[in-house]
């Protein structure tokens, strides 16, 4: 517990340093709210949405993007970046051992996923009046459930990518689907009933309707839980196998 703590701490800190480097596609979410919540068209109460507006229905789909930038297109680059630079090599002869190494990488990642998202959320509330999730219990869990689901995928993507500019292609070419079953481009209610049962079987479609549901006060389904903690834990002993110093 020793030894991961001190690595999880140390990711941490190398994080802070570059973190120049990653400023734009975290805020990137930002960004957005910034830009719905200046058109009236989203800040308009909708009576077909219980009297929400569009921003509301939006932010929950902001965070996904955020944790899905964070897990797909940060951790693979970085984790890929060590090996590239002889770093994973160094650390093997060490009792570290992969299993540790990328539990301290998700710990890590976990952490600055929460911190972007509170940060997501209080913008929303402060800048632009959006409600806080009426289950915010059953809204952090979702948020927790999704973040490392996706974050044990970027750990797989990390573990078989040789550079970090591979792990950024895989990265982005999973990105966009991604996205695209979790609602960003369509609603997934006007999704064709194949889209909406594929949505619910991936990470972030399932991610999405269980902070949505939290949103407006209801506990998110057993499915939607169990599809996200099914993918952390299958892409997360992939990654710890598959793994590869250099």
């Amino acid at each position: 517990m020793t030894a991961l703590a001190g690595l999880t701490i140390t990711e941490l800190k190398l994080f802070s340093r570059e973190r120049g480097r990653f400023a734009v596609r975290l805020l990137l979410p930002l960004v957005l709210l910034v830009i719905f919540g200046s058109i009236p068209f989203y800040t308009q109460p909708r009576p077909g949405l219980d009297g929400y507006t569009l921003l509301d229905a939006y932010v929950p789909i902001l965070v996904a993007y955020s944790l899905a930038m964070l897990a797909l297109m940060a951790l693979p680059m970085v984790l890929a970046g060590y090996r590239e630079r002889g770093v994973l090599r160094r650390l093997q002869t060490t009792p570290a051992g992969p299993a540790r190494l990328l539990a301290a990488q998700l710990i890590a990642y976990l952490l600055v996923a929460v911190v972007t998202v509170a940060l997501i959320l209080a913008v929303a509330r402060i800048g632009y009046g959006v409600a806080l999730p009426r289950q915010p219990w059953g809204f952090l869990l979702g948020t927790l459930l999704a973040a490392a689901g996706l974050l044990a995928g970027g750990l797989l993507i990390a573990a078989l990518a040789p550079t970090s500019q591979a792990a950024q292609a895989i990265g982005t070419v999973l990105f966009f689907p991604l996205m695209f079953f979790a609602g960003l481009f369509f609603p997934i209610p006007v999704m064709p009933p194949f889209l909406r049962h594929l949505s619910h079987a991936t990470p972030l479609g399932a991610g999405v309707q269980a902070l949505q549901d939290a949103w407006l006060g209801h506990w998110p389904q057993l499915l939607q839980l169990g599809t996200m903690a099914a993918y952390l834990v299958v892409c997360g002993v992939a990654a710890a196998r598959l793994f590869r110093w250099e």
